[in-house]
């Protein structure tokens, strides 16, 4: 890796909050905003980030009860959508970050949408959704719940990656140091000295609390900045007829669907960087 293809860590203070951020490439380059799913951290995008680093200043947040940013004392107001836009807006400000482009898998995507269709939308350049539509269906959400509500526990670092291996198939194909990487950056030890996932398990309730914002066809209307779609050809979360409903209306996305892939295509491997990049060239020439 060349040195710009080596991240940095950053923490700094944003709505009472410490946020960790992954940085890539150099400050004086286009911005590009990367935001990672419900349970995830900023780690997942390593591969993609670095592929972006000569020629782009990626930054990628660990969301709030999530990685190495700090969890919430009131979930149910601050473990939404809304706050979370939030959030990101104090982010780019905290990097002078006029204006930048988004690349959102599955939460991240509803956050890039959140803010490009709000009265902030001028702050996006373009937007790019990982797997994630303007609505969700209840069977996925239900799945979600089921492995995220309860945190597991491990003994060995080992035994974690090999359950994450099984939980996060869905992504596709990756090669083996996506897997440890996953491993070393998504586990924390409690204080019995076990292991177990780097996440708030209160950040599902999202799902109670503010599940109104899990269903917003009238402000995906409002999106006007230029948008492409990936998608997991065997997701529950993105299925065809949310994806038609999207190219057909609102800001009418160009799309992409991943074969081998659910919910949510990692796109880390060397042929799917090149190929973001590209999509990113695209989006990059409609914005003038």
């Amino acid at each position: 890796m060349s040195q710009r293809a080596q991240p940095r860590h950053a923490f700094f203070a944003v709505l009472g909050h410490e946020v960790h951020v992954t940085e890539w490439g150099d400050r004086s380059a286009p911005p590009l905003v990367m935001w990672h799913g419900l349970a995830r951290t900023s780690r997942d995008f390593d591969e993609l980030a670095a592929g972006f680093a000569a020629d782009h200043f990626v930054i990628c947040p660990d969301t709030i009860g999530r990685g190495q940013s700090s969890w919430s004392e009131n979930p149910e107001a601050e473990y939404s959508i809304k706050h979370y836009a939030r959030i990101a807006l104090g982010v780019m400000d905290h990097y002078g970050m006029a204006k930048a482009g988004w690349f959102g898998t599955s939460m991240g995507g509803l956050i890039g949408m959140r803010i490009a269709s709000g009265p902030m939308a001028d702050r996006l350049r373009y937007l790019i959704i990982n797997d994630i539509g303007p609505e969700v269906p209840q069977p996925a959400i239900d799945r979600i719940l089921a492995y995220a509500a309860d945190l597991p526990s491990f003994a060995t670092v080992s035994e974690g990656e090999a359950w994450l291996r099984t939980t996060y198939a869905p992504f596709g194909a990756a090669e083996d140091p996506f897997w440890q990487r996953m491993a070393m950056t998504s586990l924390r030890r409690m204080g019995n000295g076990r292991l177990t996932l780097h996440y708030d398990p209160k950040i599902v309730v999202q799902f109670t609390a503010s599940a109104e914002e899990l269903l917003s066809w009238e402000r995906y209307d409002r999106i006007g900045v230029p948008m492409h779609v990936f998608q997991g050809a065997n997701s529950d979360i993105l299925s065809p007829q949310i994806l038609q409903r999207m190219c057909a209306s609102g800001p009418r996305p160009t799309s992409t669907t991943m074969q081998g892939c659910g919910h949510a295509p990692s796109l880390s491997l060397p042929g799917d960087v090149g190929f973001v990049r590209e999509v990113v060239a695209r989006l990059q020439t409609r914005c003038g």
